[in-house]
């Protein structure tokens, strides 16, 4: 599967609970979605998956991905310590100069 750099980097900070390097894959004003909750800035992103790291450990094994402009969608086996483990979820991300800009996780 031919990932961005930027999507191949975000799986390798999430399978290895680097709080820090995921979030540095965000632009400064980047918006995450997740369970109902809207993240802004590297700050808060770095929060956020440093808090669901600790609590879920979830793994991101990579099934497809589609790509149209600066819009795409990376379909993505999740797995850890949460009920219903392992899940199948959709990242919507808006990628713009090798920054993601935007995070929409759906199921």
């Amino acid at each position: 599967m031919n990932l961005p750099k930027v999507v191949t980097n975000l799986i390798k900070a999430q399978n290895e609970f680097d709080a820090v390097a995921y979030s540095n894959l965000f632009s400064e004003t980047a918006v995450v979605f997740d369970e109902g909750k809207t993240h802004k800035g590297r700050i808060e992103i770095e929060h956020w998956i440093d808090h669901s790291n600790k609590n879920y450990q979830a793994v991101m094994k990579p099934l497809k991905y589609t790509e149209n402009g600066t819009t795409s969608i990376l379909l993505a086996e999740c797995s850890g310590t949460f009920p219903g483990s392992p899940i199948t979820l959709k990242f919507h991300f808006d990628i713009v100069d090798g920054e993601i800009k935007h995070l929409k996780v759906t199921d």
